[in-house]
């Protein structure tokens, strides 16, 4: 098994379908755990060093964080449109239930900095298209700093339809470089399933990829499936390929320990001419995603 490339069922711990915890050598700040459990489930976190949001990826929650309580509507599935979530922090023990039965991501990040639990209602979350032409896609800005006041964690959501490719051209965020790049790590979470209309079947499968430089090599070539997981730790960052007939849901958990909040890449050079030639094509007719919570 490549180290970078988590098939589902590979990364995981006891009550958690997904487990990826900051070992402090060489993955140090980012984190995702991610439960399916039956209505009435729940399951208890001790956020010890980080701070973690509560991210509906299908079913409704309670979320308990000491003597408070609050209640997140959540959402069908991850493409059914955007979710309330919660934020819980560092220093602190949460107990999360579903009243349905689903799926929750729960994504966090280390810190040394408290700050209040809160529900974070779906009307703060921003959708935006981005990209043209086949690297047209859907982000929703979950935990961004934007949105969510956050120590260090930052949340994006991506939908990208079937016959698209997403970060491309590739980039990078591994060296910090004032107003110019951030040094943070990535986690990439993804689902599949196949677009409407389709006949039933399993929700197909999408690529990958991360490349490094002479100094800092690194090559994940992968082809991932729903419940997947890709850490990028550095280097060159895509594409990421999705096969027609197929939508992909990603779900990037990015961190690091920067002085400021915030996420900014640098483009890959012998590649960045790309950027100009998609200009000047239309978006893709198929997006925005119509919402189904």
């Amino acid at each position: 098994m490549n180290t970078w490339h988590r098939p589902a069922g590979t990364a995981t711990a006891s009550g958690f379908t997904v487990a990826v915890t900051p070992d402090g050598d060489v993955w140090e700040h980012a984190g995702l755990h991610v439960a399916d459990l039956g209505a009435g489930e729940s399951r208890t976190v001790r956020t010890g060093d980080s701070e973690w949001l509560v991210l509906p990826l299908s079913g409704r929650w309670r979320v308990e964080c000491g003597s408070e309580l609050v209640l997140l509507s959540g959402r069908d599935d991850p493409f059914a449109g955007p979710t309330d979530y919660a934020y819980v922090p560092c220093g602190s023990t949460m107990t999360i239930t579903t009243t349905t039965g689903g799926r929750v991501a729960l994504p966090h990040a280390t810190t040394e900095e408290p700050l209040p639990f809160r529900r974070v209602g779906v009307e703060w979350v921003t959708t935006r298209l981005i990209g043209t032409g086949h690297t047209s896609r859907q982000q929703r800005r979950v935990g961004t700093p934007e949105v969510l006041e956050a120590r260090s964690l930052i949340v994006l959501e991506e939908l990208t339809p079937g016959g698209n490719w997403s970060a491309w051209p590739p980039h990078r965020h591994d060296r910090q470089r004032d107003d110019q790049e951030s040094a943070v790590e990535e986690i990439c979470y993804v689902e599949l399933r196949r677009q409407h209309g389709a006949p039933e079947g399993d929700g197909g499968f999408a690529f990958h990829h991360v490349h490094g430089t002479p100094d800092r090599p690194i090559n994940v070539a992968a082809t991932v499936r729903t419940g997947d997981v890709v850490l990028v730790p550095y280097g060159w960052h895509g594409p990421a390929m999705t096969p027609p007939g197929y939508d992909m849901y990603s779900l990037h958990v990015i961190a690091g320990a920067g002085p400021r909040h915030q996420v900014l890449m640098t483009e890959q050079p012998e590649h960045a001419w790309v950027t100009g030639v998609l200009a000047s094509q239309p978006g893709d007719p198929r997006l925005p995603f119509p919402e189904t919570r």
